[in-house]
């Protein structure tokens, strides 16, 4: 068989051949077979041109996706599927591009977890959940993970929150908000509620009282339409325990106000 054409079609080549077949094939395969306007090809050589032109076409299109930023291996094959490439030629393209480093799960993984060590707000447990949702191992994002300690982000994330919320609530308040909001985060218990433990600043009695009286304000005409003395007093412990302030404080509180 004889090649009668070779034209260029924007990303890929035109080949026909003098028995009316037709190819596309890349500008890699030209090079490496070496193909040419007439050039005799036989029907061996043929089935090893298109099979190259495939996985030639598959790489460059998986090269050009992986140019914009990193991606795993489950993102670059689900790419992949949206150009109808056999499965066959697809896995031998991800095993070229992990031989030559383009796609490295574990190196993925490092890397999502490293920025959100500098500057992220995730604990392990949401990591591994978005990492794994990427097709990654799970055992290797446990084995990545071994390498960091998230002390110093539950601990960022804590005071960012402590900020956010002091003057606002009580202290035990204060603390089930902040240790509830780690613990959403991905962080264990444990960890959420070291980070509060370790917080430079609290909420001081001060603030406490003051939140303590307005909400009393606000609590106390409310209840005082229906309510005196006894039932009063314990419908006001009764909400303002639900609010998240201790009973020696509502106690003292009630007493100076009542």
């Amino acid at each position: 068989m004889k090649i009668t054409k070779l034209e260029k079609k924007k990303r890929l080549y035109l080949m026909e051949l003098d028995n009316q077949q037709t190819s596309y094939i890349t500008e890699d395969t030209i090079v490496r077979f070496m193909l040419s306007k007439d050039k005799v090809v036989s029907k061996e050589e043929l089935t090893e041109i298109q099979a190259f032109a495939q996985f030639s076409y598959g790489k460059n299109l998986a090269l050009y996706h992986l140019s914009f930023k990193a991606r795993t291996e489950k993102e670059v094959r689900e790419y992949l599927k949206k150009y109808e490439l056999d499965e066959k030629i697809t896995s031998q393209v991800i095993a070229n591009l992990k031989e030559d480093n383009w796609i490295n799960d574990r190196q993925y993984a490092y890397s999502v977890i490293n920025a959100n060590q500098l500057s992220g707000d995730k604990g392990p447990y949401v990591l591994i959940q978005k990492l794994s949702q990427k097709g990654i191992a799970k055992s290797t994002i446990e084995d990545v993970l071994m390498d960091f300690d998230f002390s110093e982000v539950a601990q960022r994330v804590a005071e960012k929150l402590l900020k956010k919320y002091t003057g606002k609530l009580p202290a035990r308040a204060l603390q089930d908000k902040i240790i509830q909001n780690l613990t959403n985060k991905g962080f264990s218990y444990s960890d959420a509620k070291k980070a509060f433990d370790d917080l430079d600043s609290q909420v001081d009695q001060e603030t406490t009282q003051e939140l303590i009286f307005k909400e009393l304000d606000k609590q106390y005409t409310k209840y005082a339409r229906k309510y005196e003395g006894y039932e009063l007093k314990q419908r006001l412990t009764q909400v303002l325990a639900r609010k998240g302030y201790d009973f020696s404080d509502i106690a003292s509180a009630l007493r100076e106000y009542l």
